[in-house]
């Protein structure tokens, strides 16, 4: 059985094509009329993602105090908390999805939850308007340009490590099997 809900027509009447639905979320789920519906169905998720995400928030509070900045200087706290959780992001995706068995928690807990409030755009926007208001406009675009370059290249090297890993932990776990 796939993980992903079957594909669905093509576009409808009014032309408009479906957008694709969240393989975690039932597809009754998809459709509802009221997001009441969702919270009712689906708190203990909620729940889930509210936990990691305070852990998330709150690990990156700290390393805003580890290594806080003035306005005028190049946030390394807020580029350093985006980039290791692209890493950690792409890293996860591949365990969720070719490595350890589904489980309902976890990636809406370390996905959506821990990494979700550990990574930042708010901060990286409060971040790049701070330098520019400051005086430091190519600061500013450097700092826009290489979180979003660097990061890419992180979520990259997270996917290609995590395969490398897994691809390791396969082959160890079979010649287990033939011992």
């Amino acid at each position: 059985m796939s993980a992903f809900p079957p594909p669905r027509p093509g576009p409808s009447a009014t032309g408009r094509v479906p957008l694709p639905v969240d393989p975690d979320v039932p597809v009754r789920l998809a459709v509802a009329r009221h997001a009441s519906h969702i919270v009712r169905d689906r708190w203990d998720i909620l729940a889930v993602i509210a936990a990691g995400g305070a852990a998330g928030s709150a690990a990156r509070y700290g390393t805003g105090l580890l290594l806080p900045h003035d306005a005028a200087q190049f946030p390394w706290s807020t580029f350093g908390v985006n980039i290791v959780g692209s890493v950690l992001l792409g890293l996860l995706m591949v365990f969720v999805n070719d490595v350890w068995p589904p489980h309902r928690y976890v990636r809406p807990f370390l996905g959506v939850g821990v990494l979700g409030g550990f990574t930042t755009f708010s901060t990286y926007m409060l971040d790049t308007r701070a330098l520019v208001v400051t005086g430091h406009p190519a600061a500013a675009a450097l700092y826009l340009g290489a979180t979003l370059l660097v990061g890419l290249l992180a979520v990259w090297l997270g996917i290609a490590g995590g395969r490398l890993v897994a691809a390791r932990l396969g082959r160890r776990a079979r010649t287990r099997r033939r011992s």
